[in-house]
């Protein structure tokens, strides 16, 4: 079986982009949050989440994200509860995915949430990617045009950098493209030779 490495960061921390450099050294990357969002507008998902939180959620059969945003960020309950429905499907999929990866010597599975949905176990080594407050939120509004009100929001229903560092096996501080293209280096080098 391949080994699985976790990437994982607080919203606006940049994982998307430290994804993307694991990728050009050839490692298998799934992105968690985009199979999620494929995931939950399937119709049999819809369903499920309609039946749960109301019509109000869903627009034009698909996932009305902003409605769905408002309720589950101020609401730690509604949010364990859309939770129950995501994750057992993403797990499942992601499950099928790493079969057809199986002979690589290692993939990078990337999620916002790794610890607080405890799956830190199903991983060999785990990568944190962090950067400046100020910074992430640049990105984030930039990126989402939300207000810093609604980052923040959602910056609080995470773990902390401090909770995710001390359980990482990796930190890459994501503040400048160059800094952090080393530091992918340097810990792709390193996997591959724990692997030898």
């Amino acid at each position: 079986m391949t080994t699985i490495v976790g990437l994982t960061g607080g919203i606006g921390s940049g994982k998307t982009t430290v994804a993307k450099m694991f990728q050009d050294l050839g490692v298998p990357v799934y992105i968690a949050d985009l199979e999620a969002k494929q995931i939950t507008n399937e119709p049999e998902t819809l369903k499920l989440i309609e039946q749960q939180f109301g019509q109000g959620v869903i627009e034009n059969e698909q996932l009305n994200r902003a409605a769905m945003a408002e309720i589950v960020f101020t609401n730690p309950a509604k949010l364990s509860q859309l939770n129950a429905i995501i994750h057992p499907l993403v797990a499942e999929h992601f499950k099928k995915w790493i079969q057809k990866h199986k002979s690589e010597k290692f993939i990078i599975k990337e999620t916002a949430i790794l610890f607080e949905t405890n799956n830190q176990h199903t991983c060999d080594f785990v990568i944190t990617v962090t950067a400046p407050i100020k910074i992430r939120l640049d990105r984030v509004a930039k990126r989402d045009s939300i207000s810093e009100k609604e980052i923040l929001n959602r910056i609080n229903n995470q773990w902390t950098d401090e909770q995710r560092v001390a359980k990482s096996d990796f930190v890459i501080n994501n503040t400048t493209i160059e800094q952090t293209e080393m530091q992918v280096s340097q810990i792709f080098e390193e996997i591959i030779k724990s692997l030898e």
